[in-house]
């Protein structure tokens, strides 16, 4: 008896699956990643007997947008479809005679028919549809528990210190490639496989990435108070470091990221501001000013001094000799630093006819050498007044006389080249060949 009744279930269960299935996924919730596919039957359906994991060759299997389909066949991925639509799977080894070749139909599930009834007339296979969401999964949270090392670098004050700092937001990610991350994270499950199941680990390697991620943007001299406006680079950055473990291994990469305002222990907000405050004091300018602050507060008090405001005015005069410093210099070495540095502006907006070539071959723009300390030779055509100023044009630059008739400027009037020796010029340029003559005296 168990022989026939392992027959009748053998063709029964053939017959059952010969019928093409439909498979289709509901919509999948913002907290499910993947879901097992399900055949559509519904009261008028026949196909309501046929085992849920065989797939009849022919099957339909439909494809929404933010979903790619996996057809696993006996455990291993048999075919991938990431394409909106609706999919025929025509590669399944359980025949039907609603697909091909009639008489081939028939002798297929004869040999269908004789195989399970070898396995007790159950099918000796396992088919199933994956869906696996590719949408953008939203509104992870994190947030450190302990605080994270941040260098805080200016190159414009020397700044350069470490602290700690708390950080929390949101972030992004999805699933690139669905393959791995049914293989290697949510393969063999049953229903649906939610995100809740993998938000623990992910929040806690998405915070160890952080710190090295930081160290990146560090880099740039990124202040901890612009980090939330750095969230792109943030991002690539933690691409970057989790790139093995997410992208290789599971297949997920980091879509946004965003910060909330970081926090600094109290410690490390007055050293940053201490260390800021201290560097601007480097400028004698700004020195001063606050000097002069000073001072102007000092003599309030003193004006009001208890004991009166002469006694108040001695102990600040005693207190300024003390410090050494006076404001007024202080303001002077400012001016003559803007002075330089506008001079250095108009040297650097200038040509490189500024420059000159020492003879041990170094390059200068000063009056002497920066290597060996010689002086810049003095220009051709050059000329020395009686109060001691040299001048290259014809009025002295410093007491205004003016030259002298009896010392001649040559200046070549087709190329501009100058002599050396003013008193006794070449008889042709060397640069465009053309003759001196007295259309060359300036």
């Amino acid at each position: 008896m168990g022989l026939i009744k392992a027959g009748i279930n053998a063709a029964s269960g053939v017959l059952a699956d010969a019928w093409k299935e439909y498979f289709y996924c509901e919509a999948m919730g913002s907290n499910v990643l993947a879901v097992q596919g399900r055949k559509k039957t519904n009261e008028k359906s026949q196909n309501t007997k046929g085992e849920n994991n065989i797939i009849s060759n022919g099957s339909i299997i439909s494809v929404n947008e933010g979903q790619c389909a996996l057809i696993v066949d006996g455990g291993k991925v048999a075919e991938v479809c990431a394409e909106t639509g609706e999919f025929t799977y025509d590669s399944s080894t359980q025949p039907t005679v609603f697909c091909g070749d009639l008489g081939d139909s028939i002798m297929n599930t004869l040999k269908e028919i004789g195989k399970r009834f070898t396995f007790g007339g159950q099918a000796a296979a396992d088919q199933r549809v994956y869906y696996i969401n590719t949408k953008e999964i939203l509104s992870c949270r994190y947030g450190t528990v302990a605080p994270i090392l941040f260098r805080v670098y200016d190159k414009n004050t020397g700044l350069d210190v470490d602290v700690s700092l708390r950080c929390n937001g949101e972030y992004s990610y999805k699933i690139a490639n669905p393959v791995l991350f049914y293989t290697n994270v949510c393969s063999n499950f049953s229903g649906s496989y939610t995100t809740d199941k993998l938000d623990s680990m992910l929040r806690s390697e998405i915070v160890t990435a952080l710190q090295p991620a930081l160290g990146k943007i560090s880099d740039m001299g990124v202040r901890p108070s612009q980090l939330p406006s750095h969230t792109m680079e943030i991002c690539d950055a933690l691409n970057e470091v989790l790139n093995k473990k997410w992208g290789e291994l599971r297949g997920l990469t980091v879509c946004s990221f965003n910060m909330n305002p970081v926090s600094l222990s109290k410690e490390d907000e007055d050293l940053i501001k201490e260390m800021q405050k201290t560097a601007v004091m480097r400028d004698p300018g700004m020195a001063a000013a606050h000097l002069t602050q000073a001072q102007g507060e000092a003599m309030k008090a003193a004006a009001s001094n208890a004991n009166g405001a002469a006694m108040g005015f001695f102990g600040m005069n005693m207190a300024q000799q003390a410090g050494g410093i006076n404001a007024g210099n202080l303001f002077n070495m400012a001016a003559a630093n803007q002075a330089a540095a506008q001079g250095a502006q108009g040297n650097n907006s200038t040509s490189d006819a500024g420059s000159w070539k020492c003879s041990c071959g170094a390059v200068n723009t000063g009056k002497f050498c920066t290597s060996c300390g010689e002086k810049k030779p003095e220009k051709g055509g050059s000329w020395t007044c009686s109060c001691g100023a040299s001048n290259q044009g014809k009025f002295c630059t410093n007491c205004g006389k003016a030259k002298p008739a009896g010392v001649p400027l040559y200046k070549c009037d087709k190329c501009g080249w100058e002599p050396e020796d003013p008193t006794n010029p070449p008889k042709f340029c060397p640069e465009c060949g053309d003759p001196f003559d007295s259309n060359d005296i300036v």
